[in-house]
């Protein structure tokens, strides 16, 4: 007869070999004392669990707790310094910089900040047929630039026919604007916003555009150069000038082999330092000739720097070069587009990702932008005055035009008022000088990265400035 399970019951045979088996261990001291181990240690083993799940279950609740705490003080302090983003869109779009390069594929850019605070950048590529992966950070190549092959067929223009014409003067020296005692002379002057507002007209005008003098009395305002250098410097027809200030950078020669005959008997390669840097290139072995050259560099020694920021001098030979080489010509305007980011809203997050400036400073920045109309470039639209606008400013060409020099004037003013960012403010500056002169033609080019690599080689700095501390 089959017997079947029942009721959690065995069947009859195999009950019948347990109740053996368990017999035969009760009979014995060894049975014994494994039934009384099995039992006792059945009895820890379900105390020690509830203790295990306690303990457990408190330390989950503190780790939920700290961590609960740590996102409210971060979010904290991302709404009192991050300003910028306008919705969790738009944050998420900003997070992820899209890389375009010159054969048309793109990159996703993301920072990677690590638990000690420092970044690295991670490149998730996107291929033709969608498929994602990651990768070291995107190099940049250099392109063809068509040159020509001989200097012989080179004529010097007779005038500047197709140039924008008018007057400017420049702001040499404020007297004190109040009888208080607290007037102290800047380099850049006290431009009030009324005078700013009306700089960017391009018309006969007197403006404030550096090597701005105090009152008789005062001490100098900074960038004080000798006389010589000075005549040198007014003689010059092409010049190629550079600079390094606080020895934040090593000096890089141009290659003398390279170098037509022609170029060096014409071009003025002008190296303005300071005596810190020109200390510490001494002492590398690198000191000027009896005739002031470093290779085929003209030294001209800077006396008391107008700032203590180093970025901020360094502004002054950069866009004030029409000050340094009255006489000199070249292009009207030229610069390159930034090898990553073309939107201002980019730059802003970058500068702040990476402790480029005071926060708070560069939002004051950007906010007075905005509210005077700064847009989002566009480039799907063919009509926008520039393809980026955020450029790499280490490379421009320019001629000393009325309406090159105001541009200048206007870009180093934006730097002397809000931050020494200058990729902050070129878009805003070159779009404002358009739109309140649309009947005066500025002709600013825009050329790629690739040919700016193509042209010159950028070298990183000796060492980073420190960060300034207030605007």
């Amino acid at each position: 007869m089959a017997l079947h399970r029942t009721n959690g019951e065995l069947f009859t045979e195999r009950r019948s070999i347990d109740d053996a088996v368990f017999n035969s261990f009760e009979k014995s001291d060894h049975g014994s004392r494994v039934l009384r181990r099995g039992r006792k240690f059945g009895r820890i083993t379900k105390h020690k669990l509830s203790r295990w799940i306690f303990l457990l279950t408190a330390l989950l609740s503190i780790l939920l707790t700290v961590y609960g705490l740590k996102m409210f003080f971060q979010a904290k302090m991302e709404s009192k310094f991050s300003t910028i983003p306008h919705s969790i869109q738009e944050e998420r779009n900003l997070q992820e910089n899209i890389v375009v390069s010159d054969d048309g594929k793109t990159s996703k850019e993301n920072i990677v900040v690590s638990d000690d605070g420092k970044t690295s950048k991670e490149n998730i590529v996107v291929s033709d047929d969608g498929k994602m992966s990651k990768g070291k950070r995107r190099k940049h190549f250099p392109c063809e630039v068509g040159l020509l092959e001989s200097v012989d067929g080179l004529v010097e223009p007779k005038n500047y026919t197709n140039f924008t014409w008018f007057s400017l003067e420049y702001v040499d020296r404020e007297d004190r604007t109040s009888k208080i005692d607290l007037f102290e002379p800047r380099f850049g002057g006290h431009q009030t916003l009324e005078e700013r507002e009306t700089s960017f007209y391009a018309k006969n005008q007197t403006l404030h555009c550096g090597f701005v003098k105090g009152p008789p009395g005062h001490p100098s305002t900074g960038f004080d150069i000798n006389e010589k250098d000075k005549a040198y410097m007014y003689r010059c027809k092409v010049a190629v000038s550079s600079c390094i200030f606080g020895s934040s950078d090593f000096l890089r020669r141009p290659t003398s082999r390279l170098m037509s005959q022609y170029s060096k008997d014409n071009v003025c390669f002008v190296m303005f330092l300071d005596d810190q840097t020109l200390s510490k290139l001494s002492s590398e072995g690198s000191s000027p000739d009896e005739k002031g050259y470093i290779g085929l560099w003209k030294i001209v020694v800077v006396k008391n720097l107008p700032y203590e920021d180093m970025r901020r001098t360094g502004k002054v030979p950069k866009f004030l070069s029409h000050r340094l080489f009255p006489n000199s010509r070249k292009a009207e305007y030229a610069i390159s587009n930034h090898y990553d980011r073309h939107n201002v809203w980019e730059e802003v997050l970058q500068n702040k990702r990476l402790n480029k400036y005071n926060h708070t400073a560069i939002d004051e920045q950007f906010n007075f932008y905005q509210s005077d109309g700064l847009p989002k470039v566009d480039p799907s639209k063919p009509n926008d005055p520039l393809p980026s606008y955020v450029p790499e400013g280490s490379f421009i060409i320019r001629a000393h035009t009325p309406m090159s020099n105001l541009f200048s004037c206007l870009w180093f003013n934006e730097v002397d008022r809000f931050t020494s960012r200058d990729q902050l403010s070129f878009a805003y500056t070159y779009l404002k000088l358009r739109r309140m002169n649309p009947e005066r033609p500025f002709q600013l080019y825009m050329f790629k990265d690739c040919e700016r690599r193509a042209l010159v080689k950028l070298f990183r700095h000796r060492a980073l400035p420190s960060l300034p501390e207030t605007a």
